[in-house]
């Protein structure tokens, strides 16, 4: 029997990157799947070849969550994947300085709002019968300061901690639903395909990108959706209130010997 047999799962952010490789993961672990997005496009498509259903979801919409409860007043699983980073559409001022209280704000709404109404409406769908996961995608850049993209790494550090109130809140009321944050660094999607390119300097920049690494390489969606579907399965059923890393040996420290 595979994983996710039996489970209903909603995935949001789902119609590219990390959220589509979570779904085609949970897919292949025999889940029945609701994939949702703000790009219906892309995300019908991207449902179709997967045999699942889609919706059109804007994470920041509390109508839009509405919806969803609406049509699927119970699920399984639900994984927050949806996020920005604010550059979106072209370089800006996202430094503690000169970021605008608009950019400071579009970003917390996605991210963090976003995050927000996902715990409610998938604690709500969940508590009759007491039992289910919610998975949410933090960053690295949640545990650590990026001067230059302030608003985002204060928006995933939130995530993780809202991460842990959800845990403890469901496990106060005496529920079998677990909360878990997962914290990705490099990891090859579009948004990073978008910034390497494919010039003949391809590999000197992939190499540069990831040169503080210990592990010197990107990591993959692959590789953040195996350990969500871990978090989904019924074998983490002991795992609440935990964070985890996917980013190549990033928060172990340094690398470097004594004598280096």
């Amino acid at each position: 029997m595979r994983r996710l047999e039996g489970k209903f799962c909603i995935v949001t952010g789902a119609a590219r990157g990390i959220g589509l490789a979570i779904a085609r993961r949970f897919h292949d672990e025999g889940a029945s799947l609701l994939l949702t997005d703000v790009d219906a496009d892309t995300g019908i498509p991207a449902a179709e070849a997967l045999g699942a259903d889609f919706l059109l979801l804007d994470v920041r919409e509390e109508e839009h969550w509405a919806e969803l409860a609406r049509l699927h007043p119970a699920c399984d699983v639900l994984v927050n994947n949806a996020g920005i980073t604010g550059f979106e559409h072209g370089p800006a001022a996202h430094d503690p300085e000169n970021a605008s209280l608009a950019e400071w704000h579009a970003v917390h709404r996605t991210n963090l709002d976003g995050a927000f109404l996902g715990c409610r409406y998938a604690i709500r769908a969940m508590k009759a019968k007491g039992d289910g996961s919610i998975i949410n995608i933090s960053s690295r850049s949640g545990l650590v300061g990026i001067p230059g993209a302030a608003a985002y790494a204060s928006s995933k550090a939130a995530i993780r901690n809202h991460s842990k109130s959800v845990a403890l809140y469901c496990a106060g009321q005496g529920w079998r639903i677990r909360c878990n944050s997962i914290h990705p660094a490099a990891i090859l999607t579009p948004m990073w395909e978008a910034m390497i390119g494919v010039g003949p300097d391809r590999d000197a920049k992939m190499a540069a990108m990831v040169a503080d690494t210990p592990l010197k390489r990107f990591g993959t969606p692959d590789e953040v959706a195996a350990m969500a579907a871990y978090l989904a399965a019924d074998e983490s059923a002991y795992v609440t209130g935990s964070e985890f890393h996917i980013d190549g040996g990033l928060l172990a420290g340094s690398a470097a010997s004594p004598g280096d």
